[in-house]
């Protein structure tokens, strides 16, 4: 079944903590970023956690391996389930996130491939593909791929094998649900939820379109 993650990318507290509650019903994880937690603070998490959903920090950390560690430990720390982590740095820093993931009862995706159109220039060239190889390598729980060019998924999904896929890029940038929902494990949506006029509506259309 694709999971459906709302990209919780609003900046007040309140809004944050009223539409998670409105559209929790149809969701399988929220996935907070930096907008959301450098205006409510880390303690979002928190005021979340009683919906029963997944909380997954998507702070993309890309620094060396022992600042990695500080910060994903402080993740786990304030009571996020998952958090993303670029694969560029390499694999010595990718594996100080999975580690600190895994030794707090968490979870670890890396950036494969992101869903901008600028996104190509380089990600590609098999560069996409060599951090998928070393994401499968450090035992990560999945990648991060873009639902804006399934081709993509495709090619990463037969390096990764059943590694999980989350695929960002639905709505706003154009992406299809029904098209990638049966390639990938979760997809993630922000603004095409939480900008509706009925948000809880929309993600349950959602929710609809990549269970069929």
């Amino acid at each position: 079944m694709t999971e459906l993650i709302l990209a919780l990318d609003v900046l007040e507290r309140e809004k944050a903590v009223y539409i998670a509650g409105e559209c929790a019903p149809y969701l399988d994880a929220i996935k907070i970023g930096y907008p959301l937690v450098l205006s409510a603070g880390l303690g979002i998490a928190g005021d979340l956690a009683g919906f029963g959903l997944p909380l997954i920090a998507d702070f993309k950390v890309a620094d060396i391996p022992n600042t990695n560690r500080l910060i994903t430990d402080q993740v786990f720390g304030a009571g996020f389930d998952a958090v993303i982590c670029q694969g560029f740095p390499g694999k010595d820093a990718v594996e100080a996130c999975v580690e600190s993931a895994h030794k707090n009862g968490g979870e670890c995706y890396v950036v494969a491939e992101m869903s901008h159109p600028g996104a190509p220039v380089f990600f590609h060239g098999g560069v996409a593909e060599r951090i998928a190889e070393i994401a499968a390598g450090c035992r990560a729980d999945g990648i991060i791929a873009p639902a804006t060019r399934p081709d993509r998924i495709r090619t990463l999904r037969r390096i990764i094998g059943e590694k999980k896929i989350y695929s960002p890029g639905v709505g706003a940038q154009g992406g299809d649900p029904s098209l990638i929902a049966g390639i990938v494990d979760g997809i993630i949506v922000g603004r095409q939820i939480y900008h509706a006029e009925n948000p809880a509506q929309e993600a349950r259309s959602l929710s609809e379109i990549i269970r069929r």
